[in-house]
């Protein structure tokens, strides 16, 4: 998973990936979408086939790439451990606020 983070902590790589969200893309698409130099891109998109988020498949004469699901998998199993912990810190602060309010009208 440390190279998937490392392989997001660039924004530029986190942009790739958004765009192949909606499908495979040849090289030039992204490139033009980036509007950054193809040899950028192509760097980019090599970095984030060896860490294992995209797949690069040929058609014809161009270089497809799209998204490797299984990381984004692992990715998303580990930040749902802290979501639960947050949402059991959320909803115990919901029942205290509750409580609060509960009280204060009591009072009245």
């Amino acid at each position: 998973m440390e190279g998937t983070l490392a392989a997001l902590a660039e924004p530029n790589r986190v942009r790739i990936i958004e765009l192949l969200l909606s499908g495979p893309r040849p090289v030039n698409e992204i490139v033009a979408e980036l509007a950054l130099p193809q040899p950028l891109v192509s760097k980019h998109l090599r970095f984030l086939r060896e860490a294992g988020l995209v797949r690069v498949r040929p058609q014809g004469q161009q270089r497809l790439y799209e998204l490797e699901p299984g990381p984004f998998q692992e990715l998303d199993r580990w930040v749902s451990s802290f979501r639960r912990l947050w949402e059991d810190r959320l909803d115990r602060l919901d029942a205290y606020l509750q409580d609060i309010q509960r009280k204060k009208r009591t009072r009245k």
